[in-house]
């Protein structure tokens, strides 16, 4: 089974700023949210995460039977959002909203494309899929990733993006059916009542 889930809150998050590739640590909730969802995974095989602080602090939250290290892989880095990064997601202009919705190959100035994005995504659950048909993978990420997988696993268009919502610290499960990925479950949050 492979489980992929978001990072705990940070402050950026519960301020509501675009957070790219900035990389601040977890916050109170965030930590509390970490050791929530990895009782609620339970003992997982395999460990990945994005390589920043937040996904890796959520990460650790897992323990693995046989010891075996977080596995840091950058194709689940968070969206790079360029000059956005950091910014208030009120101060992006709703023109850019509107060309960004319409447009996979747009990106931010300095950013990238959800297409781009999907594609190493994507690639990365190529390499994790036949793994997951023996062994519980848990993949600690961002929102944006977590949306181009749940993309990837419905075999839909990455513009399925925009229609989406994910919470801090919840987890999108998908199974091995015999024709390919099985969505499971999406923004699963039951976890988080404390």
């Amino acid at each position: 089974m492979l489980h992929v889930i978001r990072h705990g809150q940070t402050e950026a998050n519960a301020a509501g700023l675009l957070l790219g590739h900035l990389d601040p640590e977890l916050d109170e909730v965030g930590e509390r949210q970490a050791l929530a969802v990895a009782r609620a995974v339970g003992p997982v095989d395999r460990v990945v995460c994005s390589p920043l602080l937040r996904t890796r602090r959520t990460a650790e939250a897992f323990a693995v039977p046989d010891g075996s290290p977080i596995e840091v892989d950058e194709r689940w880095i968070e969206m790079d959002y360029g000059e956005f990064d950091g910014r208030p997601l009120t101060e992006v202009p709703r023109k850019t909203w509107e060309v960004w919705r319409s447009d996979l190959d747009w990106a931010p100035p300095g950013g990238e494309s959800h297409r781009a994005l999907g594609l190493r995504v994507r690639a990365s659950l190529d390499d994790l899929f036949e793994a997951s048909r023996t062994s519980e993978i848990a993949v600690v990420t961002h929102v944006s990733p977590i949306k181009a997988a749940l993309a990837w696993a419905l075999g839909v268009g990455d513009e399925v993006a925009w229609r989406t919502f994910v919470a801090p610290a919840s987890v999108m499960t998908v199974g091995a059916g015999l024709a390919g990925p099985s969505l499971r479950s999406f923004n699963n949050t039951a976890h988080l009542r404390f």
